[in-house]
């Protein structure tokens, strides 16, 4: 019985003792990092703020420059803040003991990592900032590329979006925007618009050129700079082409060359001249046994 609780007390003992020893080292952890964690904590919420501040500060800059595009102020006051937060970040585990260089080849590794993973993301995503500095258009211009045309809506990171004509939505990625030729329309001031009217071959070529001078002179959307140029631009099959190349400002173009299509018409029929339409001479010949 004796032996039994000096086997239990000196079990008691060495749990104290082993307590002991875990709690001063603990104690010695406790008071070696304290400074470390309260440094950590203190440069992760001056950090933040200061990240918040600089976003802020960029933004603002930006959006005081002239012809400054919203969307690439906003990405370039993102990347900003990122930027700030990722020093941040560094300087914590500076705190902590960590080496720089080792931080730099995690970061470099995970990089590589996450580059391989979303290799067709970061296409869009430096395609997009292509298009962002260089910018072939900018939101409300008509343009065309190979796979889309429409009015740009937002020039995003990863996709631009398009309104096309007939109101539908697109969504097109930026690669494929970046990657093919884009004609805008309305990058220009000034547009040309090729009206072209046949009249037959009886008809006076010379009251059809005053036709287009007066249609041309009287209409107040058609510029004088470049005048207008009317001339013969083809002898069909059942008619002579006759062309009327004016100039008209971009805003106005599409409404424009509609409204001369339907007065061209009027006042050539005033004039007495005919547009034909297609004809087929067809001769019968007689065949004799």
């Amino acid at each position: 019985m004796e032996n039994t609780d000096q086997i239990v007390k000196g079990a008691v003992g060495s749990v104290n003792d082993a307590a002991g020893v875990i709690w001063d080292a603990a104690s010695r952890l406790i008071i070696e990092y304290a400074f470390s964690v309260i440094g950590a904590l203190l440069i992760l919420v001056i950090g933040f703020i200061v990240a918040g501040i600089v976003r802020h500060w960029v933004y603002t800059a930006l959006k005081r420059l002239r012809n400054s595009d919203e969307t690439l102020n906003l990405f370039i006051a993102k990347g900003a803040r990122y930027t700030v937060l990722i020093l941040v970040f560094v300087m914590v585990l500076t705190q902590f003991g960590v080496q720089t260089a080792s931080i730099i080849a995690a970061l470099g590794a995970a990089g590589l990592a996450i580059g391989l993973a979303l290799q067709g993301t970061l296409q869009n995503i430096a395609a997009g900032i292509m298009l962002l500095f260089l910018r072939p258009f900018q939101v409300g211009d008509y343009v065309e590329t190979s796979n889309a045309k429409g009015v740009v809506k937002e020039i995003g990171l990863f996709a631009t979006e398009f309104e096309t004509l007939d109101g539908l939505y697109l969504l097109a990625p930026n690669s494929d925007v970046w990657g093919s030729t884009v004609t805008n329309f309305s990058r220009k001031p000034k547009r040309r618009f090729d009206l072209v009217v046949g009249i037959a071959y009886k008809d006076d070529i010379d009251k059809a050129f005053a036709a287009f001078e007066a249609l041309a002179r009287d209409h107040d959307k058609v510029l004088a700079d470049p005048e207008p140029f009317i001339y013969v631009s083809n002898l069909g099959d059942s008619a002579v082409e006759v062309t009327c190349r004016v100039w008209i400002a971009t805003p106005d173009w599409w409404t424009t060359s509609r409204d001369l299509i339907r007065l061209a018409k009027q006042r050539f029929d005033a004039e007495g001249l005919s547009i034909p339409f297609p004809q087929r001479d067809v001769h019968l010949y007689e065949v004799t046994a």
